[in-house]
């Protein structure tokens, strides 16, 4: 359960641009209601107002007149790329740093990723031009020139944001904590941050990384999202390590099960607590997170139920580990070692 990145960028209003390593797509419409174009085909997202739902339906058929009526429908009347087109005579009196931030997102925009951050370079000295050249450095697996803007972004944390204010450029980026859990964050001091832990987890710095997040902790000692990514990042780093499972039972110290970023924290609790022997309270701790199943992810269900299965067998319950794999093995036939433990 590692980070893995993905973007996304409001150009201006109805337009966002999606990154992610699958690759690029663009949405355009009003909030509530966007018409997307990617590599997974075209479809269509619709929001229910006042309930922060919505659902998405994939647009099918040829080119004809429903597809081209969601389309216009949707898309607005100046186009992206002039959105962030200067003018001859703006480009006169605008500063070449500024100049080439404007360029590099409206290359994001167009699809082209090489030359945004061709452009981006450019503008590395301005906190914005840092914050988006480390990030898309970053998707693109450059770690240490990642490192190397993001580092540069936080030393000017204190100015992120006057130029997208500027040039009415919105830029918010999701950083993936586990396969379940996303955070959102902007171009502020917490977003880089947790884009330098990413870089440095990359590197295998698990140092830097850890420090990074400690200090984050600091800072907002009650962000849950930071909590877990710090849990994340010991066990990881540091398996079987008896210091790292007391700090990952003290991180989830009074936590509830109260969404699904709350119920990974409780996750990695209790494989703390089965690393330091406390199998009663391992059980009970992964049995509580399981009553909760909405909103949760099949992925991150399955793997409470597991670890739940590994801490039976350790505490002697062999039929009860039995009964549980079998249950999981008819669901997911091919998870972790089931079969292999069922002896088939």
């Amino acid at each position: 359960m590692s980070f893995r990145f993905w973007r996304r960028i409001k150009i201006a209003p109805g337009v966002t641009l999606n990154l992610s390593k699958s690759g690029g797509s663009l949405s355009f419409g009003p909030r509530g209601a966007k018409f997307t174009v990617g590599s997974r085909g075209k479809r269509a997202t619709m929001g229910i107002p006042g309930t922060g739902l919505f659902y998405t339906t994939p647009i099918t058929g040829g080119k004809g007149g429903k597809k081209r009526s969601v389309y216009s429908a949707a898309t607005p009347t100046v186009s992206p790329k002039d959105r962030l087109t200067l003018g001859f005579f703006k480009r006169l009196v605008t500063p070449d740093d500024e100049e080439a931030l404007v360029d590099g997102c409206r290359e994001l925009l167009l699809g082209d990723e090489n030359k945004a951050l061709g452009y981006l370079k450019k503008a590395t000295h301005l906190a914005d031009g840092a914050y988006l050249a480390g990030f898309l450095s970053l998707k693109q697996a450059q770690l240490q020139k990642a490192t190397d803007y993001l580092t540069i972004a936080a030393e000017n944390h204190r100015r992120l944001g006057r130029y997208f204010d500027k040039y009415g450029i919105s830029a918010t980026m999701s950083l993936p904590i586990t396969d379940e859990v996303s955070a959102h964050v902007g171009p502020d001091l917490r977003g880089v941050l947790l884009g330098l832990v990413e870089a440095w987890q990359g590197q295998q710095r698990w140092a830097d990384a850890t420090a990074c997040l400690e200090r984050l902790q600091r800072r907002e000692p009650d962000d849950v999202v930071v909590k877990l990514s710090l849990a994340e990042l010991l066990l990881e780093a540091s398996p079987g390590d008896r210091n790292v499972y007391r700090k990952v039972v003290r991180l989830a110290e009074g936590i509830e099960n109260e969404t699904p970023v709350h119920t990974a924290l409780l996750f990695y609790k209790a494989k703390a607590l089965h690393g330091l022997g406390l199998l009663d309270a391992a059980r009970d701790t992964l049995t509580v997170v399981l009553r909760r199943k909405k909103d949760r992810s099949g992925d991150l269900l399955r793997a409470i139920r597991y670890e739940r299965i590994q801490v039976y067998e350790d505490l002697g319950q062999h039929r009860r580990a039995r009964s549980e794999l079998e249950k999981l093995y008819a669901e997911t036939p091919d998870y972790e070692d089931v079969a292999a433990r069922l002896g088939l």
